[in-house]
């Protein structure tokens, strides 16, 4: 397994001439996966060696602009590269409590419909993830109106027991978010590769006693 990682932005608050704000993208097995997407990312990605339309998931750190302002313009571009399809598989999006009520109010609003499905996996912050003060409850958001592809999205919890969230596990990787402390809710991701059996020439080492 190869992985890459591709810095689009390093910049902090808001983009520059010469910096970009928070994005990066983790290439392996041909997938791309976009973590934070701050204003001018899309813009980042053209002039970069990668694909936008190789994206297939996108995480979320926490819900300062600068790093998911630029999630909806990306979404639209993406759908303007798609060719429409009945059997395409969802963008998984993954981001704190409020990012579905986020992305679906943005496209409404500026009534942009996308060719592909996508869907938001929020994970639920704990109160100790920001100072008191702060810490705002977004459970209520969409309760009475869900947007129409919002049974694709799951609700994530905190495992006690692990004091983290999986997110995905399959035979090569597993997928946890972690909680950090910030001003607002904020998650750290993991993709940790699976233990795997080497591969030894029985019949060299014999030879070679």
């Amino acid at each position: 397994m190869s992985m890459d990682i591709t810095f689009l932005g390093t910049g902090s608050a808001y983009p520059s001439p010469a910096r970009g704000a928070s994005a990066l993208v983790l290439r392996w097995e041909g997938e791309s996966w976009l973590f934070d997407c701050g204003e001018g990312t899309q813009t980042q990605l053209m002039r970069s060696h990668l694909r936008a339309g190789r994206i297939t998931k996108i995480f979320i750190t926490h819900l300062h602009g600068d790093h998911f302002f630029g999630l909806p313009g990306l979404l639209c571009t993406l759908s303007l590269q798609s060719n429409p399809g009945p059997n395409k598989p969802p963008v998984d999006i993954y981001g704190p409590l409020g990012l579905r009520s986020f992305l679906w109010r943005s496209l409404e609003l500026s009534h942009s419909q996308l060719l592909f499905p996508y869907a938001v996996h929020e994970l639920v912050p704990t109160r100790d993830q920001c100072p008191a003060e702060e810490f705002k409850d977004f459970s209520h958001l969409d309760r009475e109106e869900a947007p129409p592809w919002g049974a694709l999205g799951r609700t994530v919890r905190l495992d006690p027991a692990e004091n983290s969230y999986l997110l995905e596990e399959d035979e090569q990787l597993v997928l946890r978010a972690f909680r950090l402390f910030h001003r607002v809710p904020s998650f750290g991701f993991v993709v940790e590769e699976k233990p795997r059996p080497g591969r030894l020439n029985v019949q060299k080492l014999k030879d070679l006693g």
